[in-house]
C-alpha cells in the first residue's frame, strides 16, 4: 500500500485481488485521479487540497469549481471493503454510471470488523466482505461523503434490499482523520445469507487476517446475526439528517431569543462546549463566527432529534450573511451545524472569550 501524496492515479491502486489497494491518506477522487486531503478547521469543508501552483485551496471551493455539492450536503457512508479503493470508484463510474467527485475519508473504527461472507460475487467469483460486531477490535477503513446521487449508485452496486440492506449503524465507533467522531454513519450490512458472516470454527474470519486468494477457499456455514445494532434506512438519506446536534454561540442558545425556534427539536441535556475559530461582535446585536485553528469560540452543544425538519427555518433565520457548515468540535471529536459568518469583516470586532453576550452592541434580538 504505497504512503501518502498529493496525487496519484488508479494504476496505483489496483482493484484485485478484492478488496483492492487504498491509499493510506483521505483523498477526493475524478476523472482516474486522486487527490490527498488534509485537515483544516479554518476551511469550510474542514478540509484543503494541494493545487498545482503549490497552493492550497477549501475542497468545498474545489468541488464548487467542478459543479459538485459541498460537504454539508453529503452524508457519511462507512466503506469497509472495495469502494475505498481508486480503480474500484472509477468502475463504478463507467458500469453504474457514478458522477461527480467522490470524497473518502481515512478513518478508524472500533467494536466493529470488515469480514469475509458466506458467498461469492457473482460477476468475479471473489469473496465479499460484511461487516459484524467485533468488540476490543480496531480496524482502518475509510468514510465516503457522498451525494444523494452518490448514494444511488451505491445502492445498485451493493444491491440494496437483496445482498446489502442500507442502515444506521450503533454498534462501535467511527472516526475520521480529523478527529470527528461520526455518529450513526450510514452502512451497507448483511440483507441475506449469501452476504453473512462467514462462520469458520464458530468465529468470522476477519479480511484483515486473510487475503482473497486463501478466503476463497474458506468452508464454514453462514451466520444467523451479524451481531451488530443498526437502525435500517426506509428511503433516501438527506444530507441534513447527519449530523443531529447544532452549536450556538448567540442568540440560538437557551434562554436566548432565537432559542423558541431550536426548543421544539431540542433532545437531551444542552452542555458547553468550544468550538475552533473567533468570534466577533457585528455591531448588529449578534455575534459572528469565524473559522480559525484554536478553540476560542464558547457555546452550547444542543442535541436535536429532527435536524431535517429544524434547519430550513434555521437557515432562513440566520439569512445569507452566514452560512452552515459541519464543525468538529476539539472536545471529544462531536461534529455540529454550526452558522460561520461569510458577509463583510471591515466592521467586526473580535470578542475575548469570556466576554458574555451582552457586551454586543446595538442588541435588537434578531440574527445570530
Amino acid at each position: 500500500m504505497p504512503g501518502p501524496t498529493k496525487r496519484f492515479t488508479d494504476a496505483d491502486f489496483p482493484a484485485d485481488p478484492y478488496p483492492g489497494a487504498t491509499p493510506d491518506c483521505s483523498f477526493v477522487h475524478l476523472d482516474g485521479v486522486g487527490y490527498r486531503l488534509d485537515p483544516d478547521p479554518s476551511r469550510y469543508s474542514g478540509w484543503r487540497l494541494d493545487t498545482p501552483d503549490g497552493g492550497q485551496v477549501d475542497l468545498d471551493d474545489w468541488l464548487a469549481a467542478r459543479y459538485s455539492a459541498p460537504l454539508a450536503a453529503r452524508v457519511p457512508v462507512l466503506s469497509y471493503g472495495s469502494n475505498q479503493c481508486p480503480s474500484k470508484i472509477t468502475w463504478l463510474r463507467e458500469q453504474l454510471g457514478l458522477t461527480g467527485p467522490v470524497v473518502v475519508l481515512d478513518a478508524v473504527t472500533e467494536g466493529v470488523a470488515a469480514v469475509w461472507a458466506a458467498g461469492f460475487r457473482v460477476r468475479d467469483g471473489q469473496r465479499p466482505a460484511v461487516l459484524a460486531a467485533a468488540p476490543g477490535v480496531t480496524e482502518r477503513h475509510a468514510v465516503w461523503l457522498a451525494t444523494p446521487e452518490q448514494v444511488a449508485v451505491l445502492d445498485r452496486c451493493e444491491g440494496r434490499g437483496q445482498r446489502y440492506r442500507l442502515a444506521r449503524l450503533r454498534t462501535g465507533q467511527v472516526r475520521t482523520a480529523d478527529g470527528a467522531l461520526i455518529e450513526r454513519p450510514w452502512s451497507y450490512l448483511a440483507a441475506g445469507t449469501i452476504r453473512a458472516p462467514l462462520l469458520v470454527g464458530g468465529a468470522p474470519v476477519r479480511c484483515a487476517s486473510l487475503g482473497q486468494a486463501e478466503a476463497h477457499g474458506l468452508i464454514g456455514t453462514p451466520a444467523t446475526s451479524d451481531g451488530l445494532s443498526a437502525d435500517e434506512v426506509i428511503g433516501e438519506p438527506h444530507p441534513d439528517q447527519w449530523p443531529d446536534a447544532l452549536f450556538g454561540y448567540g442568540l440560538l442558545q437557551p434562554g436566548q431569543s432565537g432559542w423558541g425556534l431550536v426548543a421544539p427539536y431540542a433532545s437531551g441535556e444542552s452542555r458547553p462546549a468550544l468550538a475552533s475559530g473567533s468570534r466577533h461582535d457585528t455591531g448588529l446585536g449578534w455575534p459572528a463566527m469565524l473559522l480559525g485553528e484554536h478553540p476560542d469560540v464558547p457555546g452550547t452543544l444542543m442535541g436535536l432529534r429532527d435536524p431535517e425538519g429544524l434547519l430550513p427555518a434555521l437557515d432562513n433565520y440566520e439569512g445569507s450573511d452566514y452560512r452552515r457548515v459541519r464543525v468538529t468540535l476539539p472536545e471529544q471529536g462531536a461534529v455540529a451545524w454550526a452558522y460561520v459568518w461569510v458577509a463583510a469583516r471591515q466592521h467586526l470586532r473580535a470578542m475575548d472569550r469570556g466576554e458574555g453576550l451582552e457586551s454586543v452592541t446595538n442588541v435588537v434580538g434578531f440574527g445570530g
